[in-house]
């Protein structure tokens, strides 16, 4: 029945597909419950450090005994976003919840929360000098996190505490080879371990790969805005650990559910959730805007009251009316049990409660050679039997939103089939941070084959690549008289006198 039929669908097919995104959502989740993705919510669009975007789990490749985890926030971090770049939020909770009985409610719980520290704040600066170490006194800003296992009864009580790491390193924003050369060594040097659990915090670059221009009348209402992976110039932060199965899993049963929060504390001390997130690809297109913030802040044991909006989603109803592809018949059971009981032999828990959660399947190995359509194309290692980076959810979605597992089998897609940068071979696996020195351009502005590069990059005080104009050496000249003059005031009188001077020179005819 999980097949996958080679070759592309004509225009019109995937015309379905782009539309079937939004059926996607709605198809994955309940129209008043959602995940959190990027800038899913009205609330948590303005405070992206609480904004979860991603979650990952699977069975570790290389050491198959384990499951990986991984959880992202902060969506679309420009690289060259200095001079504070981006933090991890000292007064949030970040978490990754396990449900090893089904039953809808967290029974393990990883907790991050993070200090920031400074080492000078006489400078803007966020390093001072080349980074080649954790602890080099050129790293002026840095960040530490202690990280928790919490054991949680079915009422809600903790059962138990361990805490796994206390003022571990994390991996600083990447600002740019001048500043950090070395940048791989000093990701590798965050990643820890401690009684069998490896753990990392840190920026990567951001593995989620689509199209997010759907949102511009479903790809330009024509198809013409197609093929663009949106997140491919953007990092986000992270947190990952590798855990012995025998950690996660209880009772007997492989399957464990898995969905990450974020909580900040208010005024009174408390922590409020703000945020939280397990299927991809659901809070973001599917549930209504009155319903979003309400998610963020509620509990997969809740989900079970909005199955109605899986059997009988809206999408395929408006795929219909748009673009004439008929939609399958209701109820949609195969959408109940694809997003949110798991799927019955593959990673359906023995007891399940539906609810939204990114459910895995531990006693499947992993994948010899992993399959980006994951389940639909026989890679039962792949999602929705958890989430691996190389899984490409939106196809994956599609297809299922308008009918691959009824009996309407087709290929929608939205043309970006793989992460722009490859991943690692070993945990943490995702890749490492773009550099701010070298995002000036997005993928899509690379230069065509035959055009010429210039000879040298151009100059801020020559204007362009190697010919300096008068006014550029009239620019060199007079900076060289401020130098005595910077001397004498200190650095924030110079500045305040080449600035006076740029503005009188662009009076100047």
């Amino acid at each position: 029945m999980l097949q996958h039929r080679p070759g592309r669908a004509g225009p019109r097919v995937v015309a379905a597909a782009v539309a079937a995104v939004t059926v996607t959502a709605l198809a994955l989740a309940p129209t008043a419950a959602t995940a959190s993705s990027h800038r899913e919510a009205p609330t948590i669009a303005g405070f992206p450090q609480y904004d979860n975007t991603d979650v990952y789990a699977f069975v570790s490749p290389d050491k198959p005994d384990s499951v990986t985890v991984i959880a992202n926030w902060i969506p679309f971090e420009e690289p060259a976003g200095g001079p504070n770049f981006y933090p991890f939020a000292t007064d949030a909770r970040y978490e990754i919840n396990v449900d090893n009985n089904g039953d809808a409610k967290r029974d393990v719980t990883y907790r991050w929360q993070f200090t920031s520290k400074y080492a000078s704040q006489d400078t803007f600066l966020y390093n001072t000098g080349p980074v080649t170490s954790l602890d080099d006194p050129d790293l002026n800003f840095w960040q530490t996190y202690r990280l928790d296992e919490i054991q949680w009864a079915p009422d809600g009580s903790e059962t138990g505490r361990t805490m796994l790491a206390e003022a571990l390193p994390v991996a600083p924003s990447n600002v740019g080879a001048a500043s950090m050369p070395d940048y791989r060594k000093l990701r590798d040097r965050a990643i820890r371990s401690k009684d069998g659990v490896t753990m990392f915090a840190g920026q990567t670059e951001d593995p989620f790969f689509l199209d997010l221009r759907l949102f511009d009348v479903l790809y330009g209402g024509d198809l013409s805005e197609v093929g663009n992976d949106t997140l491919a110039p953007y990092n986000v932060n992270s947190v990952a650990l590798q855990l012995p199965k025998s950690r996660l899993v209880r009772g007997g049963d492989p399957v464990i559910g898995i969905w990450s929060t974020t909580s900040r504390r208010d005024a009174s001390g408390e922590y409020v959730q703000m945020s939280r997130l397990g299927m991809p690809l659901v809070n973001e297109v599917v549930v209504p805007v009155r319903d979003k913030d309400r998610f963020n802040a509620s509990s997969p044991s809740g989900d079970s009251a909005f199955v109605k909006s899986v059997t009988d989603p809206e999408v395929p109803r408006l795929i219909e009316k748009i673009y004439k592809i008929k939609s399958p018949a209701t109820p949609r059971q195969d959408l109940v049990q694809a997003f949110l009981t798991g799927v019955p032999g593959l990673n359906q828990p023995r007891q399940v409660t539906p609810s939204e959660q990114l459910r895995l399947n531990t006693s499947i190995p992993p994948a010899a050679s992993p399959k980006r359509l994951g389940v639909l194309e026989g890679d039962k290692a792949g999602f929705p039997n958890g989430r691996r980076l190389t899984d490409d959810v939106v196809d994956i979605t599609l297809q299922v939103v308008d009918g691959e597992l009824v009996g309407s089998p087709n290929d929608l897609g939205d043309a970006v089939d793989t992460n722009d940068t490859s991943f690692e071979k070993s945990f943490p696996y995702v890749a490492l941070p773009k550099a701010g020195a070298s995002s000036g351009a997005s993928p899509s502005k690379t230069p065509q084959a035959g055009a010429s590069a210039p000879s040298a990059a151009p100059s801020m005080l020559t204007g362009d690549a190697g010919n300096p104009s008068p006014a550029a050496n009239a620019s060199a000249a007079e900076m060289s008289d401020l130098v005595p003059l910077g001397a004498a005031v200190g650095g924030a009188g110079l500045l305040a006198f080449g600035a006076a001077w740029l503005w009188r020179r662009r009076r100047t005819p």
